[in-house]
């Protein structure tokens, strides 16, 4: 029995906390450049803020990319997402909390805490790992595959067995690497990151609606001598709250992609790389007098949007 899954050493304590530092940095700076926002065009519209807090996430993306390499240093994904929603927390607590009702604030701490839970037991979570010893018959004909990335080649193990080309892991059902929750996503975790992935909606959407009640109350204290206390906590929040709408877009996009791969019993990886596995190829001949022919996606795994939906609803967790 050859052990198939070889993922990559943990980090040394002094290299992670090393990562987790650059991570915190790299929070810092993003928030910073998203008050920036406020603070120089709070005279523009709400929708031209956010196309501006936009571009700056891309550019200081950029930068930060160009610094590591740079500086040959790295940072953790899974430790900027946890800062990222520490410093959203602080924030609330600083700023917001005083103004949401008991309700409110009992439903937004609880969903932050949950959503930290979700994080830790995602990021030490079995994607579904298999060890096996493959024979001869289970390699993918190499004559049937066509575009396949000769470093990392899958073999046909039977349920839907992939390798993921970041971890060198081979993971029953694998759907893709997450790098935002630091691990592979797969038959056995995968109702978690839907589960987590709508918690980060859930909570994005309450914070929105928090910072909105709170901007309305801060505006009828404009009159009082407190002005610029108000309008720099006013400002923190505005940035937050564009933050927190990018944020809430993409989340929004990305979880309607995994509704619609669970519907039709397709994952990430194999809708992107379906060439590299022939169970999801079919040949079409041409029309009569051409020899050529074309190779056309189709999914075996479609069994209907109910079938599809109860068959990941009892997957094992």
């Amino acid at each position: 029995m050859v052990e198939l899954h070889d993922r990559k050493k943990p980090a040394k304590w002094p290299d992670l906390i090393g990562r987790c530092i650059v991570s915190l940095i790299l929070v810092l700076l993003t928030q910073s450049t998203q008050f920036l926002v406020p603070h120089f065009f709070s005279d523009l519209s709400f929708f031209i803020q956010l196309l501006l807090s936009a571009m700056m996430l891309l550019t200081v993306a950029s930068a930060a990319g160009w610094c590591r390499r740079l500086l040959r240093v790295r940072s953790s994904a899974p430790a900027f997402v946890f800062f990222s929603v520490l410093f959203v927390w602080l924030v609330y607590i600083a700023f917001v909390r005083q103004d949401a009702s008991l309700l409110m604030n009992l439903l937004f701490n609880g969903q932050i805490i949950l959503l930290i839970f979700g994080l830790c037991r995602m990021l030490f979570s079995d994607p579904g790992l298999v060890s096996h010893n493959p024979s001869p018959s289970d390699a993918i004909p190499q004559s049937l595959v066509l575009e396949i990335d000769t470093h990392h080649q899958d073999i046909g193990l039977g349920d839907r067995l992939r390798c993921c080309p970041i971890c060198k892991t081979y993971v029953k059902g694998f759907d893709h690497h997450c790098p935002a929750f630091g691990n592979c996503i797969g038959h056995k975790n995968y109702v978690l990151f839907m589960v987590l992935l709508f918690g980060f909606i859930w909570t994005e959407a309450t914070y929105i609606t928090c910072l909105s009640q709170y901007s309305a109350e801060s505006e009828l204290l404009d009159g009082d001598g407190a002005r610029l206390e108000v309008n720099f906590s006013r400002k923190v929040a505005r940035s937050t709250m564009l933050f927190s709408i990018l944020q809430l877009v993409w989340q929004v996009a990305f979880f309607s992609w995994h509704v619609y791969c669970i519907c039709f019993n397709i994952r990430t990886d194999e809708w992107i790389h379906w060439k590299r596995y022939p169970e999801f190829q079919i040949v079409v001949q041409s029309e009569q007098g051409q020899r050529s022919s074309e190779m056309k996606f189709r999914n075996p795994y479609d069994k209907g949007i109910l079938q599809n939906v109860k068959e990941f609803m009892v997957s094992k967790q």
